[in-house]
């Protein structure tokens, strides 16, 4: 049984493009269903993902689909009981141990670590992802932090990009204002 908790849409800042995105509940733990459609690199580009974590917010798998440009696209990506990591059969071990994916194009698996960690205030916890790259969809570790603020805001670094800004989140996790890359348009709960 499936149960739908939350759903949100965002509006993309450094390029055309929105994504919209619905959190549920299933037996076994939870599911990320959206899609993203934005300009890259001048082409028009839409992809479809899902990704279904257990219980405990740790990543089971995650599926992106869609097209950029005239390319069609298809990943399926798979993370198994003693965290190795899969990209479409092939084993990605420079993400071994990880336990969180980070889909490159999309803000909605922020959220993954936001609920994993459930950080009080003041606490700050590194959350090293296996990020999907975009456009290039390669699967590489991303180095990350968050530190919880307050009850909505949580200051996030990810020194690969040189990014360090100040998320705000949902109660349910989604992040609302992403400085310089997204904010919500609307949202339901």
């Amino acid at each position: 049984m499936t149960r739908k908790m939350a759903s949100i849409l965002w509006r993309r800042l450094d390029v055309e493009g929105h994504d919209a995105c619905l959190l549920s509940q299933t037996d076994g733990g939870f599911s990320l269903q959206g899609q993203a459609i934005v300009v890259q690199d001048g082409e028009p580009c839409c992809l479809a993902y899902e990704v279904i974590c257990d219980a405990g917010w740790r990543t089971r798998s995650a599926r992106v689909e869609g097209f950029l440009g005239m390319r069609k696209l298809h990943y399926e990506i798979e993370r198994d009981s003693d965290g190795r990591w899969m990209l479409n059969g092939e084993p990605q071990n420079g993400v071994a141990g990880l336990v969180d994916v980070d889909l490159g194009f999309t803000p909605a698996s922020n959220l993954l670590a936001i609920r994993r960690l459930a950080l009080g205030i003041g606490e700050t916890m590194p959350a090293p992802a296996a990020y999907l790259t975009f456009p290039a969809l390669e699967l590489v570790r991303l180095e990350q932090s968050y530190r919880r603020l307050d009850g909505t805001r949580y200051a996030y670094a990810a020194p690969m990009f040189g990014y360090e800004e100040i998320l705000r989140a949902s109660p349910h996790g989604f992040v609302v204002d992403y400085p310089g890359l997204w904010t919500s348009v609307a949202a339901s709960d």
